[in-house]
């Protein structure tokens, strides 16, 4: 018996039986109202379960049931993997893939209909590791530098660049930057900046004259009245600055200097600890500085590290140009 979603446009249409399609719902229902999923994620989910469900109407040559999935062995899910492979899926999609199947018939078993062991005896993809994407010095530099005027109002750009230079200079998280008020405003003099992390973790991280100096500029220039607990960086109606804000300034910034997409706020974090890194910096110390709890976090950064030095040797040695 056919049947067809109607939650997006580009949902598949799939045939199934009536109990399969109705407990989907049931389960699709379960993730959004007692989960309280995010849209996109359950729309992903079921765009998912339906392309499993379409392999399934050909690899059994007829509609799936309830009592179809109760019968699958790891080499059917296997199967399914090969042949979403083959139309090019990349693991990272086969993984998420396979994480909603495994959510379908995790639900499905707590029901009694189904065992959800020969999901769980296939193991996911392997995903290749994806490295940070750090900017280099001289074009962190230009972000922070505020001298490209791509703002209507000078004190945007100025604060934009308080903000840049905070990520910057203190290998801050923009959550970290935007949550400091103006009692905690960085000024040229000082040495250090208590700043309240991940987990509710403090640390101090050390300050560069050009971090203060960056802050006070903008507060000079800000036209809304601020003291105290008020937010240090504050929105064109002078409530607290949006994370999106700062996005979308160094999407300008990017397009200007012909930037890569990959140049983002949190870029400007991974340049402060790779930096470093090349500078001469300590694993622990900058383990210390971006407030991470493992050092395996950290060590990430040495990879870049030896990457860009390969590609410098690459580009550089003699032999290899031939």
């Amino acid at each position: 018996m056919a049947s067809s979603a109607s939650t997006s446009a580009d949902t598949l249409l799939i045939i199934a039986q009536p109990d399969l399609n109705q407990r989907l719902g049931l389960w699709l229902d379960h993730l959004g109202d007692e989960r309280r999923l995010a849209d996109k994620t359950l729309v992903a989910y079921e765009r998912d379960i339906r392309q499993f469900l379409r392999f399934l109407t050909d690899h059994l040559g007829g509609a799936p049931a309830v009592k179809d999935l109760a019968d699958l062995r790891p080499a059917d899910f296997r199967a399914y993997m090969a042949r979403r492979r083959q139309g090019g899926a990349q693991s990272r999609s086969l993984a998420r893939g396979l994480a909603g199947i495994r959510s379908f018939l995790s639900f499905l078993e707590r029901r009694g209909e189904v065992n959800a062991a020969a999901s769980s005896a296939v193991r996911p993809p392997r995903q290749g590791k994806s490295l940070p994407k750090p900017v280099s010095a001289p074009e962190a530099m230009d972000l922070i530098s505020g001298d490209l005027a791509l703002e209507s109002e000078p004190w945007i750009e100025t604060r934009n660049a308080a903000v840049m230079t905070l990520l910057y200079g203190c290998g801050l998280r923009i959550s970290e930057a935007l949550s400091l008020t103006v009692a905690q405003a960085p000024t040229p003099d000082a040495r250090t900046l208590r700043i309240k992390g991940k987990g509710g973790k403090e640390r101090l991280v050390p300050l560069l004259p050009a971090v203060g100096e960056a802050v006070s500029t903008y507060l000079k220039l800000c036209p809304h009245p601020l003291s105290g607990s008020d937010p240090l960086f504050v929105g064109v109606r002078g409530g607290p600055l949006s994370p999106r804000i700062v996005q979308k300034a160094m999407e300008k910034l990017r397009s200007a200097m012909g930037l890569p997409k990959s140049a983002t706020p949190h870029a400007l974090r991974h340049s402060f600890a790779t930096h470093l890194l090349a500078g001469g910096g300590d694993l622990r110390t900058i383990q210390e500085l971006l407030g991470h709890a493992s050092l395996s976090s950290t060590q990430i950064y040495t990879e870049i590290d030896s990457t860009r030095l390969l590609e410098a040797y690459d580009k550089a040695h003699p032999r290899h140009r031939g």
